[in-house]
This record gives C-alpha cells, sequence and structure tokens, in this order.
C-alpha cells in the first residue's frame, strides 16, 4: 500500500512538472496555448527591467520555436506574447510611454501607417498594471492581434503591419530589453 502511494504521489509530482515549461523568477510559464485550432509552443521566457527592478516576465508562444527575430515578426501565423506582471503596479502613462517608445524603435521611427492601431492599442490601458496582472497579445492571422487583460478580450486590431510593430517592441534591433529578448528567442 505504502508503495502504490508512494507511486501515487511520483506520478503526480512528475505530471505536474511537465505542465510548466518554465520558470523565471517565481512566474511560471505553460508549455503551450492553445489559439483556436492552433497549439502553440513556448519559444522562451524573459524578464522586462526598467532600473534595475523586474516589471513583468514574458512568455512567446509560436507554431514552432525559432531563435530569428526578424523572421518571427514578418511571419504571418499565429502566435502570442504573455506578459505576467511581478512589479508592484505600473501606472497607465508609464506603460503608454513604455509602448511609445518600444512602436516608435520597432518601425525605424515611422508609425505613420499604424498610429489609428496604436491608438486603439493605448485606449486599453486607464488602469494600472498590478502584480499578478496578465496581459496576452495573441496575434491570429484572419483577424488580428487579441488583446486579453487577466483573460478577458478588450479588443482585436487588424493588420499584420500592427502585428509586426507589436512583436517588434520585444524583437526589434532596439528591443524593450535586451535580456528579454534573448530570453524569448530561447538564448
Amino acid at each position: 500500500m505504502k508503495r502504490a502511494l508512494a507511486f501515487s504521489f511520483v506520478f503526480v509530482f512528475l505530471m505536474s512538472s511537465f505542465s510548466l515549461a518554465m520558470e523565471i523568477s517565481g512566474v511560471n510559464f505553460d508549455e503551450s496555448l492553445q489559439v483556436g485550432s492552433e497549439k502553440l509552443v513556448l519559444n522562451g521566457v524573459g524578464l522586462r527591467k526598467k532600473l534595475m527592478v523586474k516589471v513583468y516576465a514574458a512568455g512567446l508562444y509560436l507554431k514552432e520555436k525559432n531563435k530569428d527575430p526578424l523572421a518571427i515578426m514578418e511571419k504571418d501565423e499565429p502566435m502570442a506574447m504573455v506578459l505576467k506582471f511581478i512589479h508592484s503596479e505600473v501606472p497607465p502613462d508609464k506603460l503608454i510611454e513604455a509602448w511609445k517608445e518600444g512602436f516608435e524603435n520597432s518601425t525605424k521611427g515611422d508609425t505613420s501607417k499604424i498610429q489609428n492601431e496604436i491608438s486603439q492599442f493605448n485606449q486599453l490601458f486607464k488602469e494600472p498594471a498590478k502584480k499578478g496582472d496578465v496581459y496576452q497579445f495573441i496575434y491570429v492571422p484572419s483577424s488580428g492581434v487579441q488583446v486579453n487583460i487577466n483573460g478577458a478580450t478588450k479588443v482585436t486590431i487588424p493588420g499584420l503591419s500592427f502585428k509586426k510593430a507589436l512583436f517588434g517592441i520585444w524583437l526589434c534591433d532596439q528591443p524593450a530589453d535586451k535580456g528579454l529578448k534573448e530570453g524569448i528567442l530561447g538564448n
């Protein structure tokens, strides 16, 4: 009986360890994410730091693992970026300021073609991001980038150009955080 009970505990432990693919700074990311009929795999995880403060942990999900940031940005296929906030609070103006800088960097300063989409995106951030909040940016080619905050879908912003710029915030030549970029690329 004791042997069977011990085996059960080991089996449960092993099964639970397989459900979480990666952990960073106490934040866990599942090994996969279901997007419609597509199962995306966790490409990598990283931390966004600002002045030595850990702001959020992030995970990049793709159809298949890929270490080429330009190829990921350019692909017109399902993918997701998941942000899990670990800092106590990030005010809305700081979020919008960071998004603005990220969009500028990812488009090499030319946001004119997606300005309406960026404005629509920024309108979502009227509340501070708090520790434990989860933001998901899920790209579906036929519809656009679905923005989910704490499990609630807020909006879907159409267009491959917007998707490229948004994912470019973390993957472009001047990313929001170089260590984060390396992490989500699986390096």
